[in-house]
């Protein structure tokens, strides 16, 4: 039995993605070899491709920031997992491949009947999106926000939750992706050719209570401007540093050269507040939160509460490809490999 695995071989374009064969993983004391069914493809795995992400291994490794698989064999000591269970994780890395060994305790149970493309959406965007509406910026019902990348993987995430929240939604995207945004629930702002600043004071007078930015740069001081007296800015990435899913030289520069940097002496008298977000990070120090809130959005799903957008399935030799498409912005929603 062999061990299928993507490997990013050196730092570079979609083309550095290898795949190799070795031999299949044994789980270590309290650890589970789980066979992936379904990994997604995040725009983080690309930064980790390209170089450019904090805390990123050397290379060669395999990417994968999140899966959803079978338990194959329990390692020693692990008594919460039978074989055959189905379960998801946040892996950060490893998760293009065909195994994977985990610590139990990252592994959060499936509900049965699933499908495993969209439960795999659940477990890096849809937590990213829940926990910053409600661990982070604490929304209410009836709350207006901004929502940058509306159409991404995220975004959509955002947008569903957002719905279900009651909450009055603005999305920045291309203007092919406005339908997406709108059948979403929320109202499209073209930002290659509208100034988001002026359309949402348009659009709201006093402006949002909360934005969500991964873009970084310049952009989180023009987010932050449009909150209105108790407003909440969010910001969760730095994507703007990169030209169709390839880091940008140029890009980079301007994103330091105007980036906004954040002063607390600025912020004395005003109401508005600045919060940054991690996935990995809230993990580590709130494991609770990281179990709880995974398991209630899979129970979400499995109810018919929720819907991810797929944007694409190919299959694990197709890393390249799917990398590919992910970069270039042009698909609405979640990339997913299919392992099995």
């Amino acid at each position: 039995m062999k061990n299928r695995r993507i490997i990013i071989s050196r730092n570079g374009g979609p083309e550095v993605l290898k795949l190799i064969e070795e031999s299949v993983p044994s789980p270590a004391e309290g650890e589970v070899r789980v066979r992936v069914q379904s990994a997604g493809v995040a725009f983080a795995d690309i930064m980790m491709r390209e170089g450019i992400y904090p805390g990123a291994p050397p290379v060669p490794f395999t990417p994968g920031y999140d899966i959803v698989g079978l338990v194959d064999e329990p390692g020693a000591g692990v008594k919460g997992l039978s074989k055959g269970k189905r379960v998801a994780a946040l892996t950060k890395v490893g998760g293009y491949a065909d195994y994977l060994c985990l610590p139990e305790k990252d592994l959060v149970e499936a509900p049965e009947g699933l499908d495993p493309a969209e439960a795999v959406c659940l477990v890096l965007n849809y937590m990213t999106a829940w926990q910053m509406l409600h661990r982070v910026a604490h929304v209410r019902e009836g709350e207006k926000i901004l929502i940058h990348g509306a159409a991404g993987g995220v975004g959509t995430a955002l947008l569903q939750l957002g719905a279900l929240d009651g909450l009055e939604m603005y999305g920045t995207a291309s203007k092919s992706k406005h339908e997406v945004v709108r059948h979403l629930g929320g109202v499209p702002i073209d930002y290659t050719d509208e100034d988001f600043v002026a359309r949402i004071k348009e659009l709201t007078v006093k402006g949002v209570d909360a934005v969500f930015d991964p873009i970084g740069g310049d952009n989180w001081k023009r987010s932050f401007s449009t909150l209105r007296h108790g407003g909440r800015l969010v910001v969760y990435g730095y994507y703007g540093i990169t030209r169709g899913g390839r880091k940008n030289l140029l890009a980079g520069l301007k994103a330091l050269k105007f980036g906004w940097k954040f002063s607390p002496s600025g912020m004395i008298g005003r109401t508005q507040s600045i919060g940054g977000y991690s996935i990995t990070s809230l993990k580590s120090v709130r494991h609770d939160w990281y179990r709880e809130d995974l398991s209630g959005l899979l129970g979400m799903l499995a109810a018919g509460k929720i819907k991810p957008l797929v944007a694409g399935r190919l299959p694990l030799e197709q890393a390249a490809k799917a990398h590919e498409l992910l970069g270039g912005k042009k698909i609405a929603g979640k990339v997913v490999l299919i392992c099995e």
